[in-house]
């Protein structure tokens, strides 16, 4: 499991912990049933406290992301990643509405705001 913490994200660190967990999951990386290292393993992999890492868990044990078995550990739950994917792509229709009304307002035409787009996916590939 990756996970790549940073400093000058300004989200709290249990909030990127479960982001990219949660991303794993969604992506498939991470599948139904997998167990996640425990909760002070994890802590120690990351240099960061134990408290930041549970927070991180409950915090996808309350998203229906993960399962506690006591004794046993945490795992990946069950779930219905197809659901999961349409409300990112809700999210990413209402970022782009905004984008786009921003855009108008700045009088940008659909060209330039397309082209906008196009080159920050570029750049993002380039990254990867």
């Amino acid at each position: 499991m990756d996970i790549v913490l940073r400093n000058t994200s300004g989200a709290p660190i249990y909030e990127q912990i479960a982001a990219q967990i949660k991303d794993q999951i969604v992506d498939g990386t991470l599948e139904p049933g997998q167990p996640l290292p425990s909760i002070r393993v994890l802590a120690k992999d990351l240099r960061i406290s134990v408290i930041t890492t549970k927070r991180a868990y409950d915090e996808l044990e309350a998203q229906g992301f993960l399962t506690t078995v006591a004794g046993k550990g945490c795992f990946v739950a069950e779930q219905n990643t197809q659901l999961i994917r349409e409300s990112r792509l809700r999210e990413i229709e209402e970022h782009l509405q905004s984008a786009a009304e921003l855009a108008r307002s700045c009088r940008m035409t659909d060209g330039e705001l397309l082209e906008m787009l196009r080159l920050i996916i570029q750049g993002r590939n380039e990254d990867a």
